[in-house]
């Protein structure tokens, strides 16, 4: 794998070692970019951004376009790849791929117009949006590809050039990527750097970057606002969540309980939007803590390549001591019903664990775990439920499940969350705008808006005659 910089395929400057989640082996090395070549990428873009902006949308659209294509021609390349990185279940790295590829597609197809605010005989007074210049995409290692794909379409086909950087365990996919798009745009126009962990700090800082869109956890989210205090560059971010997934006494735990556990589970648990922690009426919580285990008894933690594994290793050797950590918390706080443990086999595994009768205060409880493990938690009136949902730094996701939806928009009304699901979860098409409340996020991310993100806004104001 290489670098792409100004249009070329180049080596990086050092190489890191890539670690197979599934078996903790080494297995690739990874090229990492220096402080040169992270100059190099930042004047490369700059240059390019003149042409690039200059270009209508349809021209734009067709490039994006193209590189959706070529993404698809490759699929099956890529899946095996992002499993081989990042370790999800192979099936779920296709499924990756193609939203990556649909998502190409979408904005590609998107167009910023005017916006006509005052129109008379005397005056007209017209929004223009027009791009910023070069954009630094930093992307977490639990979508690599596609969280790529939802900063990289939206800002170039708004105008901006792109400097895409990976998180140093999963760069593989980001820069087979990059070998793909080095034959279809302009160079400068986007470009990928490897990273060993000091490339974002230059990016972010960096008084050539114009726009920072950042996915990550809330602690890096703020060294990202910090680092674009000096220039006052415009960012957007999507940080951590801790969402809650509320059943109400009318809800049918049965059905409930299966897609709640893929929501905990998916990805081994490592989804921004997953659902972190269950509330659930009291009366209700032995039936679905039954429900609960019975999923993960039925699941099968495994390698990703191997045939029938429904949830993978956990990503990096970081990752996994610290859920080591909240599980023996958990065993020492609360009741786990089942799972609990690290499992006995070589790589970063942790069996599906299910915990009820925590406190509050529990660490699973108040932060992010990020991994195959959540917290049911009972409660005894809706406004309660309501003050320990809200209790906490994070509104990213949550989702509310009942027999009345009425009921459920009116819970949802209640939530300080910048999403909430009202039986269902996961639905995310590209036409519908999300962001973060709290210290989840700052800024939109999809659909027009999202595309939005990546502009500054114009007013010309004319008096005529």
């Amino acid at each position: 794998m290489q670098l792409l910089i100004d249009g070329e395929l180049v080596d990086g400057a050092r190489a890191i070692d890539l670690v197979n989640p599934a078996d903790g082996q080494v297995f690739a090395a990874a090229p990492c970019a220096d402080a040169a070549q992270v100059e190099r990428a930042v004047a490369a873009g700059q240059r390019a951004f003149a042409g690039w902006r200059a270009l209508d949308f349809a021209e734009r659209g067709a490039r994006i376009a193209a590189l959706a294509d070529a993404l698809e021609g490759r699929a099956e390349d890529f899946a095996a790849l992002l499993t081989q990185e990042q370790g999800k279940p192979l099936a779920e790295a296709r499924g990756e791929i193609e939203g990556a590829v649909a998502a190409l597609r979408y904005h590609a197809g998107l167009r910023l117009e005017p916006v006509v605010l005052k129109d008379s005989a005397t005056e007209r007074v017209v929004e223009q949006r027009h791009p910023l210049g070069v954009a630094a995409a930093i992307v977490p290692w639990n979508y690599p590809l596609l969280l790529l794909a939802l900063k990289l379409a939206p800002a170039l086909i708004a105008g901006n050039v792109v400097i895409a950087k990976p998180a140093p365990t999963t760069p593989l996919t980001t820069l087979m990527l990059g070998a793909l798009a080095a034959d279809i745009f302009p160079a400068g126009v986007v470009q990928m750097l490897g990273d060993a962990g000091d490339v974002g700090p230059m990016l972010t800082a960096h008084p050539g970057i114009a726009h920072v869109s950042f996915t990550g956890s809330t602690a890096t989210g703020r060294r990202v606002m910090a680092a674009a205090a000096d220039t006052v560059k415009r960012f957007t971010l999507e940080l951590g969540g801790n969402d809650p997934a509320i059943l109400l006494d009318d809800a049918d735990v049965a059905a409930v309980a299966p897609i709640l556990f893929d929501g905990a589970m998916g990805n081994a648990g490592q989804v921004c939007l997953g659902v972190k922690r269950i509330y659930a009426p009291r009366a209700l919580v032995p039936a679905l803590g039954a429900a609960l285990v019975a999923c993960a008894q039925r699941a099968v933690v495994g390698d990703g390549r191997a045939a029938g594994t429904t949830i993978g290793p956990v990503q990096n050797a970081a990752q996994y001591a610290r859920l080591v950590d909240l599980l023996a918390e958990a065993r020492a706080q609360g009741r786990v019903l089942h799972g609990g443990a690290p499992m006995e086999r070589d790589g970063y595994y942790i069996a599906p664990t299910i915990v009820t009768d925590l406190p509050d205060e529990a660490r699973l409880v108040r932060e992010e775990q990020f991994g195959p493990i959540i917290p049911l938690l009972a409660y005894d009136d809706e406004a309660e439920l309501v003050r320990r949902v809200n209790d906490g730094p994070y509104g990213l996701g949550a989702s509310v499940w009942t027999a009345d939806a009425a009921r459920g928009q009116a819970m949802a009304a209640r939530i300080d969350s910048g999403l909430v699901w009202v039986n269902r979860l996961f639905d995310l098409p590209f036409d519908v705008p999300i962001g973060g409340a709290k210290q989840s996020g700052i800024g939109r991310h999809q659909g027009l808006a999202g595309v939005e993100e990546f502009t500054q806004i114009r007013i010309v104001n004319a008096a005529l005659d």
